[in-house]
Formats: structure tokens, C-alpha cells, sequence
């Protein structure tokens, strides 16, 4: 288990993380989620033990990464953003290299090598020297290092930035099976990665908690979460045939583009059932009519308005501090 507990790191005058605590158990992937500045990747390098904490504490299983450094690091496996790799080595040399590093030689060593290098799909690549690969290899070359020890705690920011839609495919089912027996930890920008991937999803701007929940009880606090998308085949005044009728009072209407329309319950209402039987006793002309369950980039953004401010002071202080 990780358990962080009133963790701040300032800058000079600058906060990154205001009194952050959480914890993430064993089998679950945490999305980490944050505008630019929100103290993600300030965060992740603190848990890692690149950073040290102005003040609160990180236990990684048991073990406080002020106290007990080795120890935490020994458990981790970390890929940071842009996935940092010596150049002129090439793949299979990085690989020996990083397993030597933790400790392993001769045919155990190998195995471990061998498996990564399936596990992530470098076969064709490891012979080549890192500078060589392109952004998505190099992003594979550092998801591989730090699965490479096996370790009880992933941590990898941006872990499928680069890589193709196939590639994010097969990345993110690796996350899930390796997360049956592990905690992983993602920072990502990319909000369908945490649907797609993340047990649960934590929302943090000005250093601070937001938000805490899975994706799907995140998704439900978004003012789409039960609407209802309408695609018309022809023009029609949809905010006049709404207006009029009782049952679907209150309902706003939201025009999208074109004849596409999203009709918005007031908060905690259920209109699907009404909208429909309104759409079919007015005839509307009707070409595509479904429920949205509700958007998570919605309800982020709804709570991160107002990060915007700060980012633009972390960036004139301290440079781009995620």
C-alpha cells in the first residue's frame, strides 16, 4: 500500500502540493489526473524519491521514502515523462545494463531480458541503438525498464504518449494485467486512457485534491450524465418542441453542431424515457436518439477552471512544474 499523508513541496514561495494525502492499495490502477501545474508529476517524483517533500511523509509498503530510501525504490518501477535513455547504447545493452542495476546476472538476468523485450514488442528493435527509435520505441524501451524487476508499485507518467493506436492497445492491456497484483499509478492527459484503463481516478489542481472516485462515479457528476443525444434529419425547432411540454420541464437544450443536439436534465432527473416518447408521439424527425451516460473530460474541466491562473505563475516561477 501507498499511504501519503499531508504531503507539501514548495518551490521558494511557490507551493507544487498543498497538503496532499491519499491512499492506493494493492490491485488498483490510480489515474492522476491535472491541468498543467497541478503537481502530478511534482507528485510521482516525490513518491520515487526524486524529490524530497518539504514536509508530510510517503510509505511504500511500510517504508517512508525519507527514512527508508532504498527500501521504496527497491519495490518501484518508474517511467518518468519522456521516458530518459542512454542514446548510444542500444536496446539490449540499455536492458542488461538496468538489470545489472538491480541486481540481477546470468541466466535470471536473462530471463527477465527476454520477457520484457516480449512483453513490450521490442524483438524487432533491439539491436538498435536508442537514439535511432522512434518516439513510440523509445516510450516502449522505457516502459520496459521499469517492468523489468518486476516491481510491487508501477509508476508511469504519460505511459502511452508517442505510440500508435495499436501500440496504446497493447500498453494499456499490459497495465491491466499487470495490475492483478500490483499498484499502478498513471498521470495522463489523455482522459479515455483513464475509462479505459484506471480502477480509479483522483483530479488534483493547485496541488490539491479535487476530486477522488472511479471513472464511473466521476463521469456521473458531469452535467452530461443522463442526457440525451439527438441527431436530426432535417431542420426542426427542438427547443420549442421541449419548452412546451411539462413532462420534460426544465430540460435544457444544448446544440452541438448542425442538427445535433444534447438535451440536458435538471440535476438527478431521469428523461430519457420522456424524451422518447415525446420524440414518437410529435413525429420528431428523428435520425439518431441515445442516452449519454455522462462525459469525464465534462466534469474535469468543470473542476480545474480555475488552474489556469496558477499555471501561468508555476510557469514565470519555477518553469512547467506538473
Amino acid at each position: 500500500m501507498i499511504e501519503i499523508n499531508q504531503l507539501t513541496k514548495k518551490f521558494d514561495d511557490f507551493t507544487a502540493v498543498d497538503n496532499l494525502s491519499f491512499t492506493v492499495r494493492e490491485g488498483e490502477v490510480l489515474g492522476f489526473l491535472g491541468p498543467n501545474g497541478a503537481g502530478k508529476s511534482t507528485t510521482m517524483k516525490i513518491i520515487t524519491g526524486f524529490l524530497s517533500a518539504t514536509s508530510g511523509t510517503v510509505k511504500v509498503d511500510g517504508h517512508d521514502i525519507a527514512t527508508d530510501p532504498l527500501a521504496v525504490k527497491s519495490l518501484i518501477g518508474y517511467l518518468p515523462e519522456g521516458a530518459p535513455c542512454y542514446p548510444d547504447m542500444t536496446v539490449l545493452q540499455f536492458l542488461d545494463f538496468i538489470a545489472a542495476v538491480r541486481g540481477f546476472s546470468g541466466e535470471e538476468k536473462q530471463r527477465r531480458i527476454d520477457k520484457v523485450v516480449r512483453d513490450v514488442e521490442l524483438g524487432a528493435v533491439c539491436h538498435k541503438t536508442i537514439d535511432t527509435l522512434s518516439k513510440g520505441f523509445k516510450r516502449r524501451v522505457g516502459l520496459a525498464q521499469a517492468i523489468l524487476h518486476d516491481p510491487k508499485v508501477l509508476i508511469l507518467d504519460e505511459p502511452t504518449d508517442g505510440l500508435d493506436p495499436n501500440q496504446k492497445h497493447q500498453v494499456r492491456q499490459l497495465i491491466r494485467n499487470l495490475a492483478k497484483d500490483k499498484i499502478v499509478i498513471i498521470s495522463t492527459h489523455i482522459l479515455e486512457e483513464v475509462s479505459a484503463v484506471c480502477s480509479r481516478a483522483i483530479i488534483i489542481a493547485g496541488g490539491r485534491i479535487l476530486a477522488d472516485g472511479t471513472p464511473k462515479e466521476l463521469e456521473a457528476r458531469s452535467r452530461y450524465y443522463g442526457a440525451v443525444s439527438v441527431q436530426l434529419t432535417e431542420d426542426f425547432d427542438l427547443h420549442r418542441a421541449v419548452a412546451t411540454v411539462s413532462e420534460v420541464s426544465g430540460v435544457e437544450v444544448s446544440d452541438v453542431s448542425g442538427r445535433r443536439h444534447v438535451l440536458l436534465p435538471r440535476e438527478g432527473a431521469q428523461i430519457f424515457s420522456k424524451v422518447l416518447d415525446l420524440a414518437q408521439n410529435e413525429r420528431w424527425p428523428v435520425a439518431e436518439f441515445h442516452l449519454v451516460e455522462g462525459l469525464l473530460e465534462d466534469y474535469f474541466r468543470s473542476v480545474t477552471q480555475g488552474a489556469n491562473a496558477r499555471v501561468e505563475t508555476s510557469d514565470k516561477r519555477t518553469g512547467a512544474t506538473q
